[in-house]
């Protein structure tokens, strides 16, 4: 058989066909995969403008970030549907390329000194009002963005936010609008209304009703999937007793504890700046007759208090407080630490200007005895070894766990129990189960279908864990018994609210045919849209409906309420407001309707975009 194959694929036949598969594919195949090629680092093309994968990934990425921030950290991330993530955001990076476009197409611009401006001026990035480049780098790398990357960012935004500003800005309103806006707004309304209550203790249900509904939506009566998990728990404190600390390593330790603690030196100092007022030469000329005087007996703090141009301490006779090495000016700092108690140096000069330094006082360290801080060395000699132990521990854990089809072995390896949790669905339980992370690993399709067991889980600083599931119990229909009361109640419920809505139908039904009663109403004058006292749901429907007749009869409606309730109401007339508005009563009320259209607008623009465009998603 096979070699009959072999035979005649060497036939003129066989040729012809392979022949003809080869033109076709010249003809209609290359063209697509030049274009496959040419179109694999970009998710879609807008007017011929690119927009690439990365991009697209970088999105979506920050847009599960911000989900994640907005709902908390105990949040699932593996709920989120990337499918959908990527649409949103692919259609976002479309709608905002669309945007740019249509800003440079109106020839809007914004200099990168403006944009200077506006990052230095962003308190995000301020640390005491003034911009700081460390904290700048800080909020750019918490959004996973470079320099560039946020700068480019940044000039989009504001030329979309000019884009939207100049086409709301465009709109004005009538003095017709405002008056026809007002007086809807204004407007107050007579009404009565009378409640009909839906009570579910007066329905009355039969076995064969309940098991219907049971029947019916089945769905509603399921159980909770959840899982029981063996997991290995792995305690950084159960090292410690296998953990020694030498007198040498003790020693060690405390000499360089003690080496931390050093002399703290009190200054005080006059300083004369050197700046365009004043030279060098002119600056130490004036210090040295501060000397001269000073040499004559007259008070240092009095002279700083008159001398000095130091801000900050000449109010206190140049007092600078205690201070330890590092903190000064390198000269500034030499200086000091030569004089005595009570000395005062010759002119020093340092990148400030001259200076005259007065030692104050000193403070010595009090060195602790090696006894005093034998058990807190001890303590940090183990935990640096501790640490070591448990990071390898933890290694040791993930790998055993990933080559081991239970948990017993690495169990046995490192000299660990298994335990098991309670059950627990996707929402978490008690135990190890309240942390998030063991909930999202129990029921990933890795551990959860493959049945493989979980990588090592941080539950905190001290504790890691391996998990597996020992049993998936799958949703289920719950029995009738379990049920009954809920359907019962749910059942009681609906029929109450629906024999309400009847009884209100029937009694609105008869009173435009002028026979209902006059009796349990409940009245209300010159009701306005946001009336104190009366269900939104009521509100809103009794400003639908349409105005009592010339013949002054009332109209009437009914609306049902989220309790079964159903209320009857009676419109009885309608004002339109008369008052003269304020100044600024007229400008917050245009400004609000020229908002209003302005968003209108826009939203109306980015359609119009949206349907003109170009766009290819590959």
């Amino acid at each position: 058989m096979l070699q009959n194959i072999r035979d005649n694929s060497q036939g003129w036949i066989a040729k012809t066909i392979i022949g003809v598969i080869v033109v076709l594919m010249a003809l209609t195949g290359f063209d697509a995969i030049i274009q496959s090629t040419s179109n694999s680092r970009n998710a879609a093309e807008v007017n011929g403008e690119e927009i690439s994968l990365d991009s697209l990934n970088a999105a979506v990425d920050t847009q599960r970030r911000q989900l994640i921030q907005q709902f908390g950290r105990d949040f699932d991330a593996s709920l989120l549907d990337d499918k959908l993530l990527r649409k949103t955001a692919l259609d976002a990076l479309i709608e905002r390329r669309l945007l740019l476009q249509g800003a440079h197409d109106a020839g809007m611009g914004f200099s990168d000194a403006s944009l200077d401006q506006l990052i230095l001026q962003t308190p995000a990035f301020q640390v005491e009002g003034k911009f700081d480049a460390t904290r700048f780098d800080q909020v750019l790398q918490q959004q996973g963005m470079t320099r560039m990357q946020f700068r480019q960012r940044l000039k989009e935004d504001v030329l979309v936010s000019h884009l939207q500003a100049t086409l709301a800005g465009s709109n004005f309103v009538t003095d017709t609008e405002l008056q026809a806006f007002v007086g809807l707004d204004k407007q107050t309304r007579d009404f009565a209304s009378r409640t009909i209550a839906a009570n579910a203790e007066a329905v009355a249900l039969t076995d064969d009703e309940v098991k219907a509904y049971y029947d019916q939506h089945p769905d509603r009566f399921m159980s909770s999937e959840q899982v029981v998990v063996d997991y290995v728990e792995l305690k950084k404190d159960s090292f410690f007793d296998e953990t020694e600390a030498s007198d040498e390593e003790l020693q060690a330790l405390y000499q360089k504890e003690i080496a931390n603690l050093a002399e703290q030196r009190r200054g005080a100092h006059i300083l004369v700046e050197v700046n365009d007022k004043l030279s060098d030469e002119e600056a130490k000329a004036k210090l040295e007759q501060a000397a001269e005087r000073l040499k004559k007996g007259e008070d240092f703090a009095a002279l700083a208090k008159e001398l000095s141009q130091d801000p900050g301490s000449a109010s206190n006779g140049g007092d600078l407080g205690f201070a330890g090495p590092g903190v000064y000016d390198p000269e500034f700092e030499k200086a000091l630490y030569a004089l005595k108690k009570d000395e005062v140096s010759a002119p020093v000069r340092s990148a400030f200007g001259w200076h005259l330094i007065k030692l104050l006082d000193v403070q010595s360290p009090e060195v602790p005895s090696f006894e005093s801080l034998k058990a807190k060395l001890e303590r940090d000699v183990k935990a640096q070894q501790v640490e070591q132990r448990f990071v390898e521990a933890a290694k040791q854990l993930e790998e055993a766990s990933f080559e081991a089809s239970d948990l017993s072995q690495p169990a046995q390896e490192l000299g660990l129990q298994v335990q098991t949790s309670g059950a627990f669905g996707r929402e978490g339980g008690e135990g190890v189960a309240a942390n998030r992370q063991v909930v999202q690993a129990a029921f990933s399709a890795e551990v959860l279908e493959d049945g493989a067991n979980s990588g090592a889980i941080e539950l905190d600083p001290d504790t890691t864990i391996v998990l597996r599931v020992k049993e998936h119990k799958k949703p289920a229909l719950l029995p009738l018994e379990e049920v009954s009361v809920g359907i019962r109640e749910t059942l009681a419920r609906e029929k109450a609210a629906e024999a309400a809505k009847a009884q209100g139908e029937s009694l609105i039904a008869s009173l435009r045919k002028g026979e209902g009663s006059g009796e349990g109403w409940k009245v209300v004058q010159a009701a306005g849209r946001s009336q104190d006292g009366v269900a939104p749901e009521v509100l809103q429907k009794l400003f639908r409906m349409a105005k009592p007749g010339e013949d002054g009869k009332p109209t009437y409606a009914g609306v049902s309420l989220n309790n079964g309730d159903y209320v009857v109401l009676r419109l009885d007339g309608v004002s339109q407001a008369e008052a003269e508005l304020s100044d600024e009563e007229k400008t917050s009320y245009r400004r609000f309707l020229a908002s209003r259209a302005g968003q209108q607008d826009f939203a109306a623009y980015r359609q119009q975009l949206k349907e003109q465009a170009e766009v290819e998603r590959f």
